[in-house]
Order: structure tokens, then C-alpha cells, then sequence
């Protein structure tokens, strides 16, 4: 019986993932997490709950969690354009794998046919470019940062 009750309620599945995504975007983490946790429970085979667990830990920029997540659904669902996406902007957050994800997400650009995931891909590779690949942090003077490097050559001289 209980099978027959969350039956009735799987052809509202995809609403249930759109809900978790716009209490996402209305910052309300708890709503959202509990969101994607039940629409779990409803559809255990589906990739979408976790891919909205990772975008709740995105926008924490809790990159190494959300990292992970997108690796566990990609080992579930190679093809899944989405996720491949969000971990390229995992990689972008990640200096050391900043190329890779630039890679990756021009990948999946050439692959899916979704204008918007392509629009997701470009306007992520728009802001590595310009906002990631600065040189010097904005909001730091020439001073600060002169001094950021000399401690770094010799942590030992630093005053």
C-alpha cells in the first residue's frame, strides 16, 4: 500500500526537482536539501536529486562535496551533459584543474544538443576568462600582493 501511495505521486517527480532547485536560487538550503532528498526516496534510480544536492553544494562553494557528487553521477550516467557541466565548473574553482575544466565543459558544449546547456557551458567559460584568469585580485593593492609574494619566496622573512 504504501508502494501504491508514493506511486501516485511519481508523475510529479519532475516538479519536485524544479521546487528544490528554485528554493536553490531563493537560498533556502534546508527546503532544498530536504526537496532532493525526497525526490530520492521517490525515484532512487534517478540522477537528478543528487545532481541538485550538488548544485546546493556549488553554490556553498563547497567545491571538493560538490566535486564528488558530480563524479558519483557520472559514473552512474556518463552521458549526463548536466552534471559534466557542473563538475567543469568544479574544475574552473579549482586552480590546479582550472584547463581541465575549461576542457570538459568545451566538450560537452560540442556534444549536447540542449541550447541550454550550452548556454550554461559558454557563460561558465565566460567567467573563467574573465574573472578567474585575473592575475591580481581586485579588490587587494599593488602592496598587499607584493607582499603576499615576497612570504611566499621566503615564509621565513615574513614581517
Amino acid at each position: 500500500m504504501a508502494n501504491e501511495s508514493l506511486d501516485d505521486y511519481l508523475e510529479d517527480f519532475a516538479l519536485l526537482i524544479e521546487a528544490g532547485f528554485v528554493a536553490v536560487k531563493q537560498l533556502d538550503e534546508v527546503s532544498a536539501t530536504r526537496i532532493f532528498n525526497a525526490a530520492q526516496v521517490m525515484n532512487p534510480m534517478s540522477t537528478a536529486p543528487q545532481i541538485g544536492l550538488g548544485y546546493i553544494c556549488l553554490n556553498k562553494l563547497q567545491v571538493r562535496e560538490a566535486t564528488k557528487i558530480f563524479e558519483g553521477v557520472l559514473e552512474r550516467d556518463p552521458k549526463n551533459h548536466l552534471a559534466k557541466t557542473f563538475l567543469g565548473v568544479c574544475f574552473l574553482l579549482t586552480k590546479p584543474k582550472r584547463e581541465e575544466g575549461e576542457r570538459i565543459i568545451k566538450e560537452v558544449i560540442e556534444e549536447s544538443d540542449d541550447p541550454t546547456i550550452k548556454n550554461l557551458g559558454t557563460i561558465s567559460l565566460e567567467w573563467a576568462e574573465r574573472d578567474l584568469k585575473k592575475i591580481k585580485a581586485p579588490f587587494f593593492s599593488e602592496e598587499v600582493q607584493q607582499k603576499v609574494k615576497e612570504s611566499k619566496a621566503n615564509p621565513s622573512e615574513v614581517k
